[in-house]
């Protein structure tokens, strides 16, 4: 009787492994097969953009006309925007596809989105100059800045909270608190202040944007304003970026984008869901993730990062330098800067900026290349877009332009990964489907 029923339990489940197995292939082909895509021709996707390029680079900008409209239609994203720096200054910045898709409204350059992540590197930029003026101190205690923040085993510093080493929890992405209004930064604490912390700080690298509102609430402090209003006086208004502001749940703010997100297992290829009903509220994370952009304000922020008219060189190498463990490994990672090395111009290149998570998957890519004296800005209005190597396969575009006698190409299967070996234990390779030269065959 006994061996009897355990073998009816074992077909049982045999049974059921089955019947889920065949609904999750069936949902996946059902998913496949009523996916629409919303740019059935590369050549077809509308495009916007307001001044021409400087002639000296329109080789480079029609390689990367291609490989916007390839990506757009490849990855089935509603729209993207792009902007590039080379030697100072803004030499192309163009949207592509549609910011709202019911609506029909095209991609502008000026169109803002949700830069989510990304924001900590303007964060950082607002560290850098409290630094300079002595207000802030990286090894400070955080509790010498935000006493609101509780007392725990061990001292967290203001360096380990931007360089993820503080062992400060982070949120759990689209399912995190996102209804929830703060009109203070340091409001934003009652999302984790009281959990324990994950580990002794400097013991380990984890992305905490947790950490980061604490980051946050030290500016505002330091700079006795509020932390918005330091951002556009000291760094927003000086360096132009008109464009860039806080998300607002109740306001109306012209040119932003309609945010999607993909309606199937985190691909955009299966076509996005309608928008929500209800808008998220960003305003606790502050500079963790809370503002909105253009790839030409981004632009315009790498240029005055690497040419110094935003912080000083000593302070910017401060910043973006990686952090080490106390065992001595290095992280990958700055303060509040990613730091990647890539294939560029036939050489191993150092990239440094910042990757912008919103809903749990990419959204925007920032690069810049001091070595080139190049940057780079992709943005996206649909989570989960791979706009890293989008930005990547830009950036070659227009390194190869400038090495003289060269010709203009890009290795297929191009490796892009972050510093070998280091703690945050994790690489990234994109794989090029295309070298930028076959799609200039195509033109």
């Amino acid at each position: 009787m006994s061996k009897n029923r355990a073998e009816t339990w074992v077909a049982l489940i045999v049974l059921a492994a089955g019947a889920l197995l065949a609904g999750i292939l069936g949902l996946w082909g059902y998913m496949s097969a009523t996916a629409t895509p919303l740019h059935p021709d590369p050549q077809d996707v509308p495009s916007v953009t307001h001044s021409d390029p400087l002639p000296a680079w329109a080789d480079a900008v029609e390689r990367a006309r291609q490989i916007m409209r390839a990506d757009l239609t490849g990855q089935n994203l509603p729209g993207l925007s792009v902007a590039v720096g080379v030697g100072g200054e803004i030499v192309w910045a163009e949207g592509f596809g549609w910011a709202d898709l019911e609506n029909r409204v095209k991609v502008a350059p000026d169109t803002r989105f949700r830069i989510g992540m990304a924001s900590k590197v303007l964060t950082s930029a607002a560290v850098g100059l409290l630094l300079e003026k002595g207000r802030l101190n990286l090894d400070d205690e955080i509790r010498t800045y935000v006493p609101a923040f509780p007392q725990k085993p061990w001292p967290v510093t203001l360096r380990q909270l931007m360089g993820h080493l503080s062992g400060v929890g982070t949120d759990a992405g689209d399912e995190g608190p996102l209804s929830e209004h703060c009109e203070r930064t340091v409001e934003g604490l009652r999302l984790f202040a009281e959990r324990p912390l994950r580990f002794e700080p400097g013991t380990r690298y984890r992305y905490s944007n947790y950490g980061w509102i604490l980051v946050s609430a030290a500016v505002e402090a330091a700079a006795d304003e509020p932390f918005l209003t330091f951002m556009r006086r000291q760094v927003f208004e000086p360096l132009g970026m008109d464009d860039t502001r806080a998300d607002s749940a109740t306001d109306p703010i012209p040119d932003r984008a309609t945010s999607y997100f993909p309606r199937f297992a985190a691909d955009p290829r299966y076509g996005p869901q309608a928008p929500r009903e209800r808008e998220v509220d960003y305003s606790c994370f502050a500079g963790s993730g809370a503002f909105l952009s253009t790839p030409s304000d981004l632009v315009r922020f790498g240029l005055a990062i690497d040419g110094g008219k935003l912080l000083e060189p000593a302070t910017i190498q401060l910043l973006q330098t990686p952090q080490r463990l106390a065992s001595g490994e290095e992280t990958g990672y700055g303060l509040g800067w990613d730091l990647e090395t890539v294939d560029l111009a036939d050489a191993q290149t150092r990239s440094v900026g910042h990757d912008g998570e919103w809903m749990g998957g990419m959204v925007v890519s920032f690069l810049t290349f001091p070595e080139h004296g190049i940057v780079v800005a992709v943005t996206s209005n649909t989570a989960w877009a791979d706009t890293f190597s989008i930005a990547v396969k830009i950036a070659q575009a227009f390194a190869a332009q400038r090495v003289e006698g060269r010709d203009v190409r890009v290795v297929e299967g191009a490796r892009v990964e972050n510093n070998s070996g280091d703690a945050r234990g994790r690489t990234r390779i994109h794989l090029v489907a295309q070298s930028i030269q076959q799609l200039a065959h195509r033109r």
